[in-house]
């Protein structure tokens, strides 16, 4: 998997200890550099029944329009953070997901796979 293979360049490249934000650009670039689509923080709004919520809430990054990644850089990878991309999957739509943490030693034990 191409976004996985990313993941571990940039972790190589970077370590551990940056912000979220320098990661997600990282890995953004690396993907695209390997052929495939990225958007960055598409809005996804909340529908229910006949109401439609602008609320604000944003995936990190759509690879492929198929592939939602969450990009965290956190001391440990909480329930919350679970459950937010699997949220994300339920309301896109999308079935597949990873969670990546760059804030771990070695990458491997920070990427998570999810199928909704």
């Amino acid at each position: 998997m191409i976004a996985v293979h990313s993941a571990f360049a940039v972790h190589n490249h970077l370590g551990p200890g940056l912000l979220e934000s320098v990661y997600e650009k990282c890995l953004c670039h690396a993907i695209r550099r390997r052929g495939l689509t990225v958007q960055r923080q598409l809005l996804l709004p909340i529908e229910f029944e006949d109401l439609k919520i602008n609320s604000g809430l944003r995936l990190d990054m759509v690879v492929d329009d198929c592939l939602i990644v969450e990009v965290k850089a956190v001391e440990a990878l909480l329930p919350v953070h679970r459950a937010q991309l699997l949220s994300y999957l339920r309301l896109s739509g999308h079935r597949l997901g990873l969670l990546v943490n760059f804030n771990v030693e070695l990458i491997r034990y920070g990427i998570t796979r999810l199928i909704c």
